[in-house]
């Protein structure tokens, strides 16, 4: 059996039928209304009046303090909580509770929102192009080497897809580029490297990952000199996590893990599906939609993402330095390149 081969419940489920404590390792428990304090590995959780369930993957839900006030939110019975202690397939919402601006009314998002535990797989079926002068299928010539038409994808390296919207962790992937492709984002630096490598290919340098998105006349925009917004997925208006939480505190972004994030209306475009976002040799997507690491041994992802390819630099000059080689979130994806044969 592949190790996690069903990404956030790659440990088992557990239900515990009983008003005692469960789960580990999570960065916050899981729901309970019966003064059952419930989580998962990783953070996962969920729970009934009389069952305590969790899995892995930092999906929790909310956590039963011992004198959590109810609330409610549009007929959705919930308790005033911290907005930290409150995430996953649980959101919080203002104006129904006693105290600090930072306790809220944690409900279960309605039925037929995402739900972050649910691996879809909006890549099956696509197969990679053959690759072009010379390089490996998926890839484009550039100046002295090869790199991904598309932002990266994975494939299990025994074949079938793997969802775009979980970390892979020690799983065994390797890296495609494909058309119409939701890219694979939720990764860090070492797991992109490892793909990259089970495909033939390689991290691009900066060097070279500049080279590809600015092309020969050195623009600092995919398409050319000047700023044109939309062209690229550049500029959603507002944070994923602050529409799917439904706040602005700052907790939120510890829950950038969430797997709907990516797959909110207006968020994470298909590869290539904006057609003016192309560089000078035919690579799409190089700016925003999201970031794509290097081969940079300090850590280093380029290009911005589908919030912002403005504050650390413009464009192609985009560069994310402040976090290590381990880090990820739903911004991080990466390409590949190799040399040419």
């Amino acid at each position: 059996m592949r190790p996690g081969a069903i990404g956030a419940w790659s440990f088992a489920t557990l239900i515990v039928l009983t008003t005692a404590a469960c789960g580990g390792g999570g960065e916050a428990a899981g729901p309970a209304t019966t003064g059952v304090t419930s989580g998962g590995d990783g953070g996962a959780g969920g729970a009934s009046s009389s069952s305590v369930s969790g899995g892995d993957g930092g999906h929790g839900g909310y956590a039963e303090t011992g004198d959590a006030v109810p609330c409610e939110v549009d007929g959705r019975k919930g308790l005033c909580l911290d907005v930290a202690d409150c995430f996953g397939m649980y959101a919080p919402a203002t104006g129904h509770c006693p105290g600090v601006a930072s306790v809220q009314c944690c409900t279960e998002i309605p039925a037929g929102k995402c739900d972050p535990l649910e691996m879809p797989n909006p890549n099956q079926w696509l197969v990679e192009s053959p690759g072009s002068g010379g390089c490996l299928p998926g890839m484009i010539a550039v100046e002295g080497f090869c790199i991904d038409q598309y932002e990266a994808s994975l494939v299990w390296a025994d074949g079938g897809d793997f969802s775009p919207f979980f970390n892979p962790g020690v799983d065994d992937v390797r890296a495609v580029s494909i058309l119409g492709a939701v890219p694979q984002a939720y990764i860090d630096q070492i797991q992109a490297m490892s793909a990259c490598m089970a495909s033939g290919k390689r991290l691009c340098t900066d060097a070279e990952w500049l080279r590809a998105c600015q092309g020969p006349k050195d623009t600092p925009y995919p398409y050319g000199n000047v700023l044109e917004p939309g062209v690229c997925n550049d500029a959603r208006a507002v944070h994923p996590a602050v529409e799917y939480y439904g706040t602005t505190d700052s907790s939120i972004f510890s829950h950038l893990d969430n797997a709907c994030l990516n797959q909110l209306f207006d968020s994470l475009d298909p590869a290539g599906a904006r057609f003016g976002c192309e560089t000078a040799d035919g690579a799409f997507d190089m700016m925003g939609n999201v970031h794509e690491w290097t081969a940079d041994p300090a850590g280093t992802f380029r290009g911005g993402y589908y919030v912002d390819t403005v504050k650390n630099g413009s464009g192609c000059l985009y560069a994310t330095k402040a976090h290590n080689t381990s880090y990820w979130d739903d911004s991080t994806g990466f390409r590949c390149c190799a040399d040419l044969p």
